[in-house]
Parts: structure tokens; C-alpha cells; sequence
């Protein structure tokens, strides 16, 4: 079991969750059974669609339940870590597609538009406590490869919904109500399964590095076979074993990265049974006179010995400040209303944003104050979108006439 009890397990257990979490980008696979089911037009099926859109943008509830119970002063007990976390996500995510499902095949009474809208929300409001869960659990893994750690969870994360569609061609395709049990599912199994895998440890390695490259390497070789699948798909008609063949090798390529975990935890083994034998090496021959110890004790050594002890203990309390910086105590800096401008003028890229974050606040609760900068998106999407982008065409529009609309707007975006 100790062998299942470390931090390149747990970024296997991470990876596997990543990938089962983005059911919510496979909407259009689904959209069209729940529009006509539930007799919605285009306009109410798209408000429900937006309550997808704002259920994955507010995760400050997620990021602050992570900071609370993965405090050093809360790691000890019971009902503490990353795990809880996940659990909250597994539940809301089985609750919001298990109703979808009910509701798309008979089993409970169509539901107001608002209730429907509420369990789109649950459904993507869930994958707001899976991300961070292992995103900074990641990070808090491998303080030293920030940005490498949380570029490969986020990769994975974007790869959820082609390998989820994958499944979708080789088990379920042209049944989108069982799809939707399916998602109720599937993601909330990976996530009880593995959470308990999921664990912050304190331990850094010099060639973590390469292993950590060697999860990227795999990662892009998925890429690779998807691309190429997609592109035959294009090209030939696959029948139903073709799919199930090349969904099978799909599975051996998410496998792949629990061999490269076995592999750095046989390093780091090694390493650290050489680093024994060495220390206990020199202990054998390192052989200390009591006398001189107890002749330097009247010397003048000791009160630089005690201003070394000082400078060090400022610093240690520095850098715990800096590690505990909670959202109002980021929130007064400037620089975290420069990255919230940067997020609403959508210039982000996760894996910087939370590197930059976690130099800025450190990692004690990176999971809240990285959330909150997603509610930056929606706001700068409504800014841009609607207040200038939409006041300008409808501008251009009325100067230009109600028939060239199209022409009124390309015009409008080349004068800027």
C-alpha cells in the first residue's frame, strides 16, 4: 500500500479525474434530446446552456472548502484533504446529470426551465471543485514546476472531452439519454475511486523534471491518436469494432502514465536508499572530541549562532505569510487586480495564471484566489462582447441598413 502513497500516484489520480470531468463540453451531443424532450425552443435550450457557462466560472466556494481543509493545522484529521473536495464535485456532478437523465426519459415530470437551468449549473458547477482539487494539489506536489504541473493537469482536462466522446462513439452512439445516465455515472465513480489517491506530500526530487516531461510525452501521444483518428474518420466510415478497437487503445494510452509513476518511484527509491547508506557512511567515520565542543561554548561563536537562528526564523515566517495569503489579503494587492484585468480581457492561460498566482500569494490557498479570477471571464465576455462589440454593430447597423448587417459589422472591426 505504501507503494500506492506517493506524489506520482496521486498525479496519476489526478490525470484520470481530469480526463473524466468534461462531460459538460459534450453538450451538442446531448442538446438535441433535451430540447426535444423537454419542448424547448433555440432560445430557451441556449439560457440553459449559459447556466453552464456561469457554473464553471464561480468556484470561490471550491477554492475556499480546498483552502480550509488542506491547511497544515487541518491535514491530521479524519475529514480532511484534498479528497473531501473531490467527494463535493463527485456529488454535485451525479446529482445534476442523474435528474438531466431523469427528466430526458420519463422518470420525473418535466421541470421548469429554472430547475432544468439549475442542474446544468450543478453539472459544471461540480467540475469547479475536481480542478482545483488537483490542479493545486499538483502544485503544492511539485512547488518547483509550477506552471509544467498545472499545464499538464489542464491538458489532460481539455483531452476529457474528445475521450469522452470516444466513448460515446463505441458504447453509446445515437443514445444520447443513455449517455446522459452514463455521465451521471462515470466521472462521480473516477472521482470516489481515486480521491483517496489525491494527497499533498512534501517531498521535492532533482529529477522531477524529467519524469513530469515524460507525462507530457504520453499526453501528446494521445493528442497524436486522436488527430489521426479524427482525420480518418473524416476520410473512411469506421464501423463498430473499428471504434472499439482504437477506443481500447485510447484506454492503453491513459494507462501509460501510471508505468511512468512505477518508474520515477523506483528512482526516488533508489536515490533515497543511496543517500542512506552515504549518511550512515559518514557517521561511522566522523568522530567528534567532546573537549573543543565545551572549550568554544565561553567563545564569542554564539551570538552569531543566535543571529543566523533569528535571520532564519524571519525568513521561515516570511515565506509562511506569503503561503498563507488568503483571498482579502490578495485582493489588496495590485497585483491581483492586474491579472483580474488580464483575465477579463481574456489574455489568460491557466497554466501562467496559476504559476503567476502562486508567486504572488503562494500556495496555501491558490485553489480560492485562482477562481476567483475565472469570475473575471464572464465579466470581461458581457464587457466585450455585449457592451462594445454589440453597441458597435448595432451602431454600424443602423448607419449601414437592415441588409447589410454583415458587411455594417466587418466594416465596424476593421476601423478599430
Amino acid at each position: 500500500m505504501e507503494r500506492l502513497n506517493s506524489k506520482w500516484i496521486a498525479t496519476v489520480a489526478s490525470i484520470w479525474i481530469q480526463c473524466s470531468i468534461g462531460g459538460t463540453y459534450t453538450f451538442g451531443i446531448y442538446s438535441s434530446t433535451l430540447k426535444s424532450t423537454q419542448n424547448y425552443d433555440q432560445s430557451t435550450l441556449e439560457r440553459v446552456a449559459v447556466f453552464k457557462d456561469i457554473g464553471g466560472c464561480t468556484g470561490v466556494l471550491s477554492g475556499l472548502l480546498y483552502s480550509f481543509v488542506t491547511l497544515d493545522r487541518h491535514r491530521r484529521r479524519c475529514f480532511c484533504g484534498p479528497w473531501v473536495v473531490l467527494l463535493t464535485g463527485a456529488i454535485l456532478s451525479f446529482v445534476g446529470y442523474l435528474f438531466m437523465w431523469a427528466s430526458v426519459v420519463g422518470l420525473i415530470h418535466r421541470p421548469p426551465v429554472a430547475l432544468m437551468c439549475l442542474f446544468m449549473f450543478t453539472v459544471a458547477h461540480s467540475m469547479t471543485f475536481s480542478i482545483p482539487a488537483d490542479n493545486v494539489t499538483g502544485v503544492r506536489n511539485f512547488p518547483a514546476h509550477v506552471g509544467t504541473i498545472v499545464g499538464l493537469m489542464e491538458g489532460y482536462l481539455g483531452l476529457s472531452g474528445a475521450i469522452i466522446i470516444r466513448v460515446y462513439d463505441a458504447l453509446f452512439k445515437g443514445n444520447p439519454s443513455n449517455y446522459l445516465l452514463f455521465l451521471a455515472v462515470y466521472p462521480t465513480s473516477v472521482s470516489l475511486l481515486l480521491m483517496y489517491f489525491v494527497r499533498i506530500h512534501d517531498t521535492n526530487s532533482e529529477d522531477d523534471k524529467k519524469h513530469l516531461n515524460a507525462f507530457s510525452v504520453a499526453a501528446l501521444t494521445m493528442v497524436a491518436h486522436l488527430m489521426i483518428l479524427i482525420i480518418l474518420e473524416s476520410i473512411f466510415t469506421l464501423g463498430t469494432w473499428e471504434r472499439i478497437v482504437t477506443f481500447i487503445f485510447l484506454l492503453l494510452l491513459l494507462a501509460s502514465p501510471l508505468g511512468i509513476a512505477f518508474r520515477a518511484q523506483r528512482e526516488d527509491s533508489k536515490r533515497l536508499i543511496l543517500s542512506q547508506t552515504v549518511s550512515t557512511e559518514g557517521n561511522s567515520t566522523v568522530h567528534i572530541n567532546p573537549e573543543p565542543i565545551e572549550s568554544m561554548e565561553n567563545h564569542d561563536q554564539l551570538p552569531s549562532d543566535d543571529a543566523r537562528q533569528v535571520k532564519t526564523t524571519v525568513d521561515e515566517n516570511i515565506i509562511r505569510i506569503e503561503e498563507n495569503m488568503n483571498l482579502l489579503q490578495a485582493i489588496c494587492t495590485g497585483n491581483f487586480w492586474l491579472l483580474f484585468i488580464a483575465m477579463a480581457c481574456d489574455w489568460d492561460r491557466w497554466s501562467l495564471l496559476s504559476s503567476v498566482a502562486s508567486e504572488i500569494s503562494g500556495v496555501g490557498h491558490l485553489g480560492t484566489i485562482v477562481n476567483t479570477f475565472a469570475i473575471a471571464s464572464p465579466i470581461g465576455s458581457y464587457i466585450f462582447s455585449v457592451r462594445i462589440v454589440g453597441y458597435l454593430y448595432d451602431k454600424a447597423a443602423a448607419a449601414s441598413g437592415e441588409k447589410n448587417h454583415v458587411l455594417a459589422l466587418i466594416a465596424s472591426c476593421y476601423l478599430l
